[in-house]
């Protein structure tokens, strides 16, 4: 064999050598940043809120993950970000991270604008300010601004032309909201949510019952401020219709007490002086319906207000376990009153 074959054989044998050495290393290191983009990072039990600021790029993006024990490198997200060519598409916003986490993960979640959305619960029977300060209390908006826009009744114009406000209209439910959301935004979801519990059947009912929505709304909210057991909304609303069919006065406390928070501070007892206040909203003073609803009802006092159980009663007083004792005549509600008030 020549000199030159020689070179040439072992040459060729030490590039073969290089090519599978190379390709080795290049495996291992594939494998190895597979490995850390795939292996989730972070404590079990973490529950992380993290808030990704508008204009924000992924060198500051991985910072922030990094101080929040979401990642250990930041130039790992940021060489993945960069490979998946999602780096300048990766949404401002808040999120959150529940365990453990892989770079993968995270940054997909970012490219996805998964957002996470706050969960605010009203419950049925809260009035207008209740309302506000649930919502500003979980970090939306302030109590001047809610005010100012529940006064603005153009979204219920066409059901309730009469509408001085939008209490009643504020429809109850489990409502999800991102970080950011303005308090018209809210309003107006909350307004919708009535509008689509509030069907043709539920208005068809009305007419059959020669009431407005309005009317409706109101005797709805009496009831749902009366009673919390569902079993008894339709009895409390039976004993308010047959009151309003004789044209008796209502002599309903929670309209007392809205009408005493219009003047004053409510300080959780209705005194003597309360009861003679003079509003339209004091049902001891004056008969029918007071001019508006006092809470914001569910659909179950709603249905509850089309639908009255068919009674003769017409008094009720609590039991002070949460029930209550309904009668047809003065004398028995009399006697009740001994019973349960002494």
């Amino acid at each position: 064999m020549s000199r030159y074959d020689f070179i040439k054989n072992h040459w060729g044998k030490f590039l073969v050598s290089s090519l599978i050495f190379l390709l080795l290393v290049g495996f291992a290191a594939a494998a190895w940043f597979w490995l850390q983009i795939e292996t989730p990072h972070g404590a079990a039990a973490q529950d992380k809120i993290v808030q990704v600021p508008e204009g924000a790029g992924v060198i500051q993006i991985s910072k922030i993950l990094e101080k929040e024990g979401l990642i250990t490198s930041p130039w790992l997200f940021q060489l993945y970000v960069r490979l998946a060519g999602t780096a300048g598409r990766l949404k401002a916003g808040e999120y959150r991270f529940r365990g453990p986490h892989s770079i993968s993960d995270l940054a997909d979640k970012l490219h996805r604008g998964d957002f996470y959305y706050h969960r605010v619960t009203i419950t049925e029977g809260r009035d207008m300010q209740e309302i506000a300060a649930i919502f500003v209390a979980a970090g939306f908006g302030t109590i001047e601004r809610f005010a100012q826009i529940f006064q603005n009744t153009e979204w219920i114009s066409e059901i309730d032309p009469e509408a001085q406000n939008l209490e009643g209209y504020l429809f109850p439910d489990t409502y999800h909201f991102l970080r950011g959301t303005s308090e018209q935004e809210i309003v107006t979801t909350m307004v919708k949510r009535f509008q689509q519990n509030w069907t043709e059947a539920e208005e068809a009912r009305a007419r059959e019952l020669q009431m407005t929505v309005r009317e409706v709304v109101t005797l709805a909210s009496l009831i749902e401020k009366e009673t919390g057991l569902r079993e008894e909304r339709p009895v409390v609303s039976s004993v308010f219709h047959n009151r309003l069919a004789l044209n008796m006065r209502l002599a309903c406390d929670p309209t007392v007490i809205y009408a005493v928070k219009q003047v004053k501070e409510y300080d959780g007892v209705i005194n003597q002086s309360d009861l003679a206040l003079d509003s339209p909203y004091n049902t001891y003073l004056y008969p029918g319906l007071p001019p508006g609803p006092i809470a914001n009802p569910g659909k179950e006092a709603i249905q509850s207000a089309l639908y009255p159980e068919k009674t003769d009663y017409l008094f009720f007083v609590s039991r002070n376990d949460g029930s209550h004792h309904f009668s047809t005549s003065y004398r028995d509600h009399s006697r009740a009153v001994q019973e349960y008030q002494r």
